[in-house]
């Protein structure tokens, strides 16, 4: 057995060489993980470019398709989310029996939100047409959720499996299972769709089907490493999958339901910036899902490093040691910043270029494209910050606090950000770039509040 088991410590040789190692593990940790999710944005752009092959009409429906679903998915993603910070604590405190509870509760959760979060997308084009959507779109976007609706439990479990496997410092398996699915996904999704190979003709709902179907053999290939692959085996983790820790799984749920409502509040803003861009142009709308697009993909930088701040601030909490509780969490935030900023200054050199690559190079979009090089330009202060909240999120995560981050989520985000960003837009007439600015201030408070958050508990830790 393997009940004492611990991670690795680095040795006492002075606080620089800490540093250096922690710089060390956590680039190892995160590098992984903001790939991983870098192959997640492939295979949902893979999708909506082989659906655009069907029309305007279905990438519309689509793109209704998934505001419907990511809404209850999002629920779940935040529940799963909390896998990763109770398996490293039990990690660094050389607890396998937690270790593997934590995995047994999060599958068992996966399993059991997933039966009530379907009735969303399995309604959505009810929930379309009652927000006021047409019939054409909302029963095209109804057959791509009938599809898509069925992968949601092994999605989350999928996502269970990989915070235990990235708790014990092993995120690879998940980045080559998600690499050697975006081939497939593509395949599968263009086969169902046309009916090729002598597979029926499904269209949107084919599309839909095939991302379940992979979202399955991505969760039996992670359920199979774990089960009979080294480190994995040795810890058992599957072990009495049927008995149900109901203590740990309390614990899940009100460390990770406060994540998930936090994650809801931040989608719910962006989702009203497009109502706020549609209210002042087609172009804002078109140069706004341009820039955020941008900042999604930027966005999988500082989310690795966070989910990697989450086991390393857990390793060391877990093992009772604040001082490395304290350093875990300095060093990704110093990570992130230098690594947001860096890729900031890119895209801001490059900004023009972003823009034509979308809308082209004719007179027609010149103005969108220097509408977008300019949100790319005030966006850039929102990167960083976007970038510090997520790590110092992650960071908070791995010592259980997720409760005030959900207070901090609304003042930023809603008692800040949706105001500012109001009266900037309209009153100050601003347009679009009055939306961004009140983003990036919102943000920019709500990252200052988690970094004074994460400063007091680590005093509090210390002593």
């Amino acid at each position: 057995m393997l009940d004492n088991v611990q991670p690795q410590q680095p040795r006492q040789t002075g606080v620089q060489n800490h540093l250096a190692q922690e710089f060390v593990e956590t680039l190892r940790l995160a590098v992984p993980m903001m790939l991983t999710q870098l192959g997640q944005i492939a295979m949902i752009t893979t999708d909506l470019a082989l659906i655009g092959r069907l029309g305007e009409e279905a990438v519309a429906a689509a793109a209704l398709a998934h505001t419907v679903y990511f809404v209850s998915f999002t629920f779940g993603l935040g529940l799963m989310a909390a896998v990763s910070p109770l398996a490293a604590q039990a990690f660094g405190a050389g607890d396998v029996k937690k270790l593997r509870g934590a995995l047994r509760v999060g599958l068992w959760v996966a399993l059991l939100i997933s039966l009530p979060m379907m009735a969303s997308p399995l309604y959505g084009e009810h929930i379309l047409l009652g927000l006021g959507q047409a019939k054409q779109p909302a029963a095209l976007a109804q057959r791509y959720l009938n599809g898509l609706a069925w992968g949601i439990a092994p999605a989350l479990g999928f996502i269970a499996l990989r915070g235990m496997m990235s708790a014990v410092n092993r995120p690879q398996a998940p980045l080559w299972i998600t690499l050697a699915a975006i081939p497939v996904n593509a395949v599968l999704v263009y086969c169902l769709i046309h009916g090729l190979f002598g597979l029926p003709e499904l269209g949107l709902f084919g599309a839909g089907l095939a991302t379940t179907l992979v979202n399955l053999c991505t969760f039996i290939a992670a359920l199979a490493i774990a089960a009979w692959h080294k480190p994995f085996a040795g810890y058992h983790p599957l072990a009495h999958l049927w008995r149900i820790d109901w203590p740990l799984m309390r614990q899940l749920i009100v460390l990770g339901a406060p994540i998930s409502f936090s994650l809801l509040l931040e989608y719910g803003l962006f989702s009203s910036a497009a109502l706020l861009m549609g209210l002042i142009s087609t172009a804002a709308i078109a140069a706004h899902q341009i820039a955020l697009q941008i900042t999604a993909v930027l966005f999988m930088v500082p989310l690795g490093i966070g989910m990697a701040a989450t086991v390393r601030v857990g390793h060391a909490f877990g093992r009772n040691d604040p001082a490395a509780v304290k350093r875990a969490g300095l060093v990704a935030g110093v990570l992130g910043i230098a690594l947001v900023s860096a890729l900031t200054v890119a895209i801001i050199l490059g900004r023009y270029q972003l823009g034509r690559l979308f809308f082209g190079s004719g007179e027609a979009s010149a103005a969108t494209v220097e509408l977008t090089a300019i949100l790319l330009v005030v966006g850039a202060t929102f990167f960083i910050a976007d970038g510090l909240q997520t790590i110092v999120g992650g960071a908070l995560r791995g010592i259980n606090d997720t409760r005030m981050t959900l207070v901090f989520a609304a003042i930023g985000y809603w008692g800040v950000a949706f105001p500012v960003a109001w009266l900037l837009a309209f009153h100050a007439r601003l347009g679009a770039i009055g939306v961004w600015i009140g983003f990036s201030v919102g943000t920019f408070v709500y990252a200052g509040l988690l970094i004074l958050r994460f400063r007091m508990l680590t005093r509090k830790l210390m002593g």
